[in-house]
């Protein structure tokens, strides 16, 4: 005789082994997805949005108890992404991320290409010049510390060089990377402004003849060691109140010699 099982509609449920009791009793630090890729929106501060395309890192922390993480979850929640990326957003975001997954403690980082209208200096023609920018945020205890990175090309003129030609001075093309941990909103503009400032040149997307005089010259006035770029980028971020720590590092990519100069330096207003 054949036995038939007849299973009702809807009454099995596929178990759920990450939920299921884990005998080890080992945390883990940071259990999540790595390489999400997504679009996003980031608004501008003159209220606009511009859509790129983002790569995120999602965790949380796993207690001892439990086996594993509901990975799907995170992969819901980036699709759940609708509002605009600004620093309250990104609060929001980071206190859902933890919530959804039920843990108390969590990290989430968002990096994705960002970009900027300049206008050439003297010519005033316009073109588009791009960064690399990232939201990070760490969940703990109830806390957010949330940063901002922004990671901007620039142009440095050698002082030393400067000094000893009789005619001309070396240049590169340097890399200014700035990370912030901020407690009130501010914006991808203003890093990336504060980062050009510290520099030779800023660089351009486009320039005409009289503006690649005007930023040739403007880099020979204006000398700078990597020290020297490092240096007003922590006197620009100390006098920044929203700004409560901060990351910086400069490198120059030399052209007289095969390896590269670089400065880096950090500090924590809070822990003075």
């Amino acid at each position: 005789m054949t036995h038939t099982r007849t299973l009702a509609v809807g009454t099995d449920t596929p178990a759920d082994v990450q939920g299921r009791a884990d005998p080890r009793r080992v945390p883990i630090d940071r259990v999540g997805v790595r390489g999400l890729r997504h679009p996003v929106r980031i608004q501008d501060r003159s209220g606009h949005d511009q859509a790129t395309v983002a790569q995120l890192t999602m965790s949380v922390a796993l207690p001892h108890d439990a086996r594993g993480a509901h990975m799907s979850r995170f992969v819901q929640l980036a699709n759940e992404l609708d509002a605009p990326l600004t620093v309250r957003s990104f609060h929001h975001l980071l206190e859902a991320m933890t919530e959804r997954l039920g843990n108390a403690d969590g990290e989430l980082r968002i990096e994705f290409p960002w970009f900027r209208r300049k206008r050439a200096p003297v010519s005033g023609v316009e073109s588009l010049m791009d960064y690399e920018a990232a939201f990070i945020g760490r969940r703990r205890d109830g806390h957010n510390e949330v940063w901002l990175r922004v990671s901007a090309p620039a142009t440095s003129l050698c002082p030393c060089s400067k000094e000893v030609s009789d005619y001309g001075a070396h240049n590169q093309r340097s890399e200014i990377t700035l990370e912030a941990r901020v407690e009130d909103i501010i914006w991808l503009e203003e890093l990336v402004e504060i980062a050009e400032g510290a520099a030779s040149s800023e660089v351009y997307g486009v320039l005409k003849r009289t503006d690649e005089k005007y930023v040739t010259e403007r880099a020979y006035d204006n000398p700078r060691f990597v020290e020297d770029m490092i240096r007003d980028l922590a006197l620009a971020l100390e006098a920044d109140e929203r700004i409560r720590a901060y990351r910086v590092g400069c490198e120059n990519f030399e052209s007289i010699h095969n390896h590269s100069a670089f400065a880096e330096l950090s500090r924590d207003k809070d822990a003075d």
